[in-house]
């Protein structure tokens, strides 16, 4: 196997150089063909390999966001990644918040406006989704051994040529009306991650900067929480992430994982 791999428009070798001095990206595997960039750092999780391991695929076949949803992303135009990452348990919870800030960054970084994050890990511009987060980590009798970040961004997908996704997706193609060069993004997204990251792991909370981006707090919403559709106030997050929810009941709820259906 070959790191860095460079494929397409995308040069990871030059990418990977220029992170050589950083956590996140200072090695990079680029696959032209994956079935999951996720199972595949799962394989470096218990290996010697250090944290900031990234794997790159311009094509999954068994790719998967949350809840096994298949994402969308034709061969060349998106960029579809993992981050292997080995996190003390108590940073665990700062993971998420350190990709769906990463992704805000870098996307008005491209002139792409009102961007916003749809708790918990969505990233969205003009109310539509460009980005989505997944984190997977391996625990076991509460030890973690590490900790897998899956991010995919539509970089140069033309949204109205898929029906199925054209209502709710956006790009940065669609949104600022010009393709953008894929290593461009990857390198400043790779750069924006390590940033957020060294911050977790120095002890930094992001639950603040996170929270002004939220666009979900104050606002009513349908949440399904397991087997169960809840409906209520979304009036905060804790130090965690976690959605403080309010019933119409008055109840509050704290929901640590969950998929907002609808906000009003």
């Amino acid at each position: 196997m070959k790191a860095c791999n460079p494929t397409n428009d995308i040069n990871s070798c030059f990418i990977q150089s220029a992170l050589q001095n950083r956590i996140v990206g200072h090695r990079i595997y680029h696959y032209d063909q994956l079935s999951s960039t996720m199972d595949e750092a799962r394989k470096f999780g218990d290996s010697t390999e250090t944290e900031g391991l990234v794997i790159l695929a311009e094509e999954q076949t068994a790719a998967r966001g949350r809840f096994d949803r298949r994402w969308i992303s034709p061969k060349y135009e998106n960029l579809a990644f993992s981050v292997l990452l080995k996190p003390t348990i108590g940073q665990l919870p700062y993971m998420n918040m350190a990709a769906s800030l990463a992704i805000a960054k870098t996307v008005r970084e491209f002139s792409v406006p009102e961007i916003t994050i749809k708790w918990p890990n969505d990233v969205r511009a003009k109310g539509r989704k460009i980005a989505g987060v997944l984190i997977e980590a391996a625990m076991e009798s509460e030890m973690l051994h590490y900790a897998v970040l899956g991010i995919g961004i539509n970089v140069n997908l033309n949204v109205s040529e898929h029906s199925e996704i054209e209502k709710i997706a956006t790009s940065l193609f669609y949104e600022t009306g010009k393709k953008h060069s894929r290593q461009v993004v990857f390198r400043c997204l790779l750069e924006n991650i390590d940033f957020f990251y060294s911050k977790v792991i120095s002890g930094k909370s992001l639950t603040a900067e996170w929270r002004m981006n939220l666009e979900t707090i104050g606002k009513e919403i349908q949440l399904s929480w397991g087997n169960r559709i809840l409906h209520g106030l979304a009036e905060d997050v804790d130090d965690f992430g976690n959605l403080k929810l309010r019933t119409k009941s008055g109840e509050t709820i704290t929901v640590a994982a969950g998929e907002v259906t609808s906000q009003i």
